[in-house]
């Protein structure tokens, strides 16, 4: 690593986000782009659509409204919408207040939303309907300083709620921001010029490895920092058009949603759902796309089937072009060198063949495609470079405010999650846990005191807990999880632990184990518990106790089931057991499948019950 390049450019960006704010960025986008179109939600076969200057107002409305109800500067407001422009002018509305917004997972069981809730003491909620305000039943019932909840669905509005909070339509909230704003814009503007980038500009919170969430709070210097360095490695175009589908309280969507757009005057089209990504992306041809693997997975899927069906001549045509486009971008990998006239049959087959399929799916106009959070698939890699697609990994987390390393169009290497983004430094530790150091890097946890400081030294290293290797061209290479999270190809970060205690709160399941690594979705082994499955076999008329014979009783087996639907009902969507397998045997220290101090080795059960596995993610 270059230490001085690393510090050069760590200054430049510095200079360039001097004092500044995320309200600063807003104000200045407003005034020189204020007719520029910025967020759009699709409205029939229409858009609906709010310039600049309009976004900005409406925050600032907001910010009005919020004030209004008392919340505080520094107070946490916590958001559980979809992905519309609503979000976005609550977010910066709380932002301009002096408050601090937090998205709260929509997948979120009710005592996963009483748990964050209640750990960074929210004043506000805004919500997007009764199914929403029935996950934060238990959270009201428990957080007696939540004294306002704002609701986008006017029906959902509670008539005599009785519980001495008031509750507010999202019409009815707004109207009396814009009410207050104008009567008195002094008090917005006040609390606005208050903020400094060392304010907090939101609070995440990511999965630790007791299942229990823990709060990241990232500051407007963080953000705007991260924003200029994504910008230094992407050729992102002024007023750049982008597609919002991820969920808010993804550190991805935020920078490159919320954040981001502001400092280009994007135009941000809003996804209400991932099926429909497909569908928006032929609408918008946006300029650049970020996908967990399981997302481009999807489109592979998609577009596989389509170029199947077309004519034997036209798919001829294809295969040849995606040869050519597949060697174009292998040899254009850092540190090699394309053969002569590749480049010129690379452009020719391109424009003539690939350019014209891209178009049909709404990649014309992309400039950047990345992908992080889970290892991407070879065979898909390889696929999107067959369309003249690169996809670049990135890699990061919420503790670094989104990416640290970067594949750059001109400096990438497949298989590496790319070189350090500038301004930071990376390196491996004796154990090969990646760590990492610079301006985007979180403090700590939230209420965690603890943690925080295993998660930062006293040099500035942040311990990613990820173990990997960094080649002698700077390349990084993430091998492997230090800790026992596992992340789905989704891109979902899961702590097994707390999947298993809730499978084993049933009485005949003696140990569990819950896989999910750069699957779809989490499966489970289950043991049997060989001292109280004979007992509760007999009771109902069940003869035998050989767990063998037990394991297989559909009687018992219908029991697990419910067991599993049990348990899914306290964890949050990407948590759930799709499948599960019971098995007859328990793990045992002898049998290898235990420390002597009866923690589960997760990898020997990976490998032992490989097959069991695999088919538990079969047809």
């Amino acid at each position: 690593m270059d230490v001085e390049q690393t510090l050069r450019e760590r200054a430049e960006v510095e200079a360039e986000i001097k004092g500044r704010t995320l309200v600063d960025w807003l104000r200045h986008t407003a005034e020189e782009e204020g007719e520029a179109p910025a967020l759009s939600d699709r409205v029939g076969d229409g858009w609906r659509t709010l310039t600049w200057a309009q976004y900005r107002n409406a925050a600032l409305e907001a910010a009005a409204a919020f004030i209004g109800a008392g919340i505080g500067p520094g107070e946490v407001v916590a958001l559980m919408l979809p992905n519309r422009s609503e979000h976005l002018i609550a977010d910066m509305g709380a932002v301009h207040a002096g408050a601090v917004p937090f998205t709260v997972y929509a997948t979120f069981a009710p005592e996963q939303v009483a748990f964050v809730a209640q750990d960074c003491g929210v004043r506000m909620a805004v919500l997007e309907g009764a199914q929403e305000l029935e996950r934060w039943r238990t959270a009201l019932d428990r957080l007696e300083s939540l004294h306002t909840v704002v609701l986008l669905d006017p029906d959902a509005v509670p008539d005599a709620p009785g519980d001495g909070r008031r509750y507010v339509s999202w019409a009815d909230f707004t109207a009396e921001g814009a009410r207050l704003h104008a009567a008195e814009p002094g008090r917005v503007e006040e609390r606005a010029a208050a903020l400094t980038p060392g304010d907090n500009a939101t609070l995440l919170y990511t999965s630790g490895t007791t299942g229990n969430p823990k709060g990241v709070f990232e500051t407007h210097h963080q953000v705007l920092f991260q924003c200029v360095i994504t910008l230094r490695a992407n050729a992102t175009p002024h007023r750049a058009v982008s597609i919002s589908y991820l969920p808010m309280a993804h550190i991805a969507e935020r920078v490159l949603s919320a954040y981001l757009p502001i400092r280009v005057a994007g135009h941000l089209y809003f996804c209400p759902e991932l099926p429909r990504l497909g569908e928006y992306l032929a609408l918008v041809r946006p300029h650049g796309l970020f996908g967990v693997p399981r997302v481009w997975e999807k489109l592979q899927s998609g577009l596989t089937a389509a170029l199947a069906a077309a004519p034997e001549d036209r798919r001829k045509a294809v295969e040849e072009a995606s040869g050519i486009a597949r060697a174009y971008m292998e040899q254009g990998q850092y540190g090699r060198e394309r053969e002569p006239g590749l480049a010129e049959r690379f452009a020719e087959a391109d424009a003539q063949v690939l350019a014209p399929i891209r178009a049909l799916i709404g990649l014309d106009r992309v400039v950047y495609c990345v992908t992080a959070a889970a290892p991407m698939p070879e065979e898909t890699v390889r696929f999107f470079s067959g369309l003249g697609v690169l996809i670049r990994d990135v890699y990061g987390m919420t503790e670094n405010c989104g990416a640290v390393t970067v594949n750059r169009p001109d400096r990438y290497r497949f298989g590496s999650v790319g070189v350090p983004s500038d301004g930071m430094e990376v390196r491996t530790a004796e154990d090969g846990e990646i760590l990492v150091r610079g301006p985007v890097n979180a403090s700590g946890y939230h209420n965690r005191p603890e943690e925080s400081a295993a998660l930062v030294d006293g040099d500035g290293w942040l311990h990613t807990g990820d173990v990997g290797s960094i080649d002698q061209d700077g390349f990084v290479y993430v091998v492997d999880r230090k800790k026992e999270l596992f992340i789905t190809s989704g891109g979902e970060n899961i702590a097994p632990a707390s999947i298993e205690s809730r499978l084993k709160e049933h009485p005949l399941v003696g140990q569990a184990l819950a896989y999910g690594d750069r699957r779809p979705y989490p499966v489970a082994l289950l043991t049997l518990d060989p001292e109280v499955a004979p007992g509760w076999a007999a009771a109902r008329g069940i003869e035998g106790a050989d767990p063998a014979v037990l394991a297989r009783d559909p009687r018992i087996l219908e029991e697990v089931g419910r067991a599993v639907e049990a348990a899914n009902e306290g964890l949050a969507q990407v948590q759930k057991v799709k499948r599960w397998r019971l098995l007859a045997d328990e793990w045992s220290v002898e049998s290898e499948e235990l420390t002597p101090s009866l923690k589960l080795k997760r990898r020997v059960i990976h490998r032992k019950f490989a097959d069991a596995i695999d088919g538990l993610y079969g047809d």
